[in-house]
């Protein structure tokens, strides 16, 4: 009997080549930003980066979360996850210019005095510092790093050792330890590299934030991604709606989950009600970024909300990647809201705010599709693909 190859289609190809052009094209205008216009270039940077960076994290954490529970779920989607975390070299890269951008940035930190109005804190003063940005930074990579390294590793090593229980048993022992590490790594990722824009404010969940946001990254992605191969074979014939269900059942608990740490954070500020606490809504919940700050909480959480509360939908193969896109964009306008204000009182994007993300995207899904095209499109060696892949109905 032969097995089946589960190679990608020839539309990954064509992905890919699309994907390079748009970045390249992004390139392009990206350099012309640096050179001219660096302070506004590099704020929309660090928004394109902290997209992508949530493409690959939210994968790794999606993965990691699977092989620790086990379901089927996470069978179909396993390879393009793989394939996402295996673009995490490309983010480290592309995170290097915002190094020659901290002058633009965080210059509220950089250049604030050491003693009067407007010092920092002690701890603060000594957390935030120029060298240990960049040592932290290196830190948080090498450990995204080398989970991505070990399960990439063990999934081809399962591949070829079909019936080594003891390498699926090392799997899912180190799952858990690597959620521990990503979700720590990533929360004081999100205070370096966001919340230190606004030194003097703080909030223990924001990190939550980053995290739950990028597993909506990526799950929205997964969706699309599976919908695309499941318009040739050999996916066309495995794809099913029991599959998609369980995808945007996913999908919708990542969005609840979003929405709880959100309002925590907010109703917790709000009833404290402290002067320094309060600066980060202040300037988010009035003016032009209230505006946005209603286009978030609507297009963000409750349509998608109601949307995928629909288990027709869940099971559309039409509708559920349209919610799936949606809730992408969204990611990038929820983005925007959290870093922008602490720049500008102007709620309106630059044209760097479309050159970075078509340049940062397109380079990312490029770097994706190839992965993609490098191992079968599912988990050969995984003892639970027959019966994940299974026809039946429910």
């Amino acid at each position: 009997m032969t097995v089946p190859e589960y190679n990608a289609p020839e539309s990954v190809s064509r992905v890919q080549q699309g994907a390079l052009i748009a970045g390249v094209i992004g390139i392009v205008l990206c350099a012309i930003g640096a050179f001219k216009w660096p302070e506004t270039f590099f704020r929309s940077y660090l928004l394109a980066f902290m997209f992508i960076l949530g493409l690959s994290l939210g994968s790794l954490g999606l993965l990691m979360l699977q092989h620790l529970t086990g379901g089927h779920w996470g069978i179909i989607i396993r390879r393009p996850l793989e394939s996402a975390t295996r673009s995490l070299p490309l983010v480290f890269l592309l995170f290097l210019p915002i190094f020659f951008g901290m002058k633009y940035l965080y210059a509220a930190w950089l250049t604030a005095p050491s003693s009067g109005e407007g010092a920092l804190s002690h701890l603060q003063q000594s957390y935030l510092t120029k060298n240990g940005f960049i040592v932290r930074a290196f830190i948080y990579f090498a450990v995204w790093l080398l989970l991505v390294f070990l399960f990439n590793r063990w999934s081809r090593e399962q591949d070829v050792n079909r019936d080594d229980r003891a390498l699926r048993r090392r799997i899912k022992m180190m799952a858990g330890p690597g959620i521990i590490l990503y979700v720590f790594a990533m929360s004081f990722a999100a205070i370096d590299w966001v919340m230190s824009i606004s030194p003097h404010w703080a909030s223990t969940i924001y990190g939550f934030l980053f995290i739950a946001g990028q597993l909506i990254s990526s799950m929205s992605l997964m969706i699309a991604v599976i919908v695309l191969l499941a318009r040739v074979e050999p996916f066309a014939s495995i794809v099913q709606r029991r599959h998609l269900h369980d995808l945007g059942k996913l999908l919708l608990a990542f969005v609840m989950l979003w929405a709880y740490f959100d309002f925590s954070q907010l109703l917790i500020i709000w009833s404290g009600n402290l002067p320094e606490e309060i600066t980060f809504y202040r300037s988010r919940l009035h003016g032009q970024w209230g505006i946005v700050a209603v286009v978030v909480v609507v297009f963000h959480f409750f349509v998608p909300f109601f949307l995928l509360l629909s288990r027709d939908l869940k099971r559309n193969l039409q509708l559920l990647p349209k919610v799936a896109f949606w809730l992408i964009l969204m990611r990038f306008v929820d983005l925007f809201w959290m870093t922008r204000p602490e720049f500008t009182s102007v709620a309106w994007p630059s044209l760097w705010d479309l050159a970075a993300p078509l340049a940062l995207c397109g380079l990312w899904v490029f770097v994706f599709a190839g992965q993609l095209k490098r191992m079968p499109l599912l988990p050969l060696g995984d003892p639970k693909l027959q019966e994940a892949i299974e026809q039946h109905e429910y």
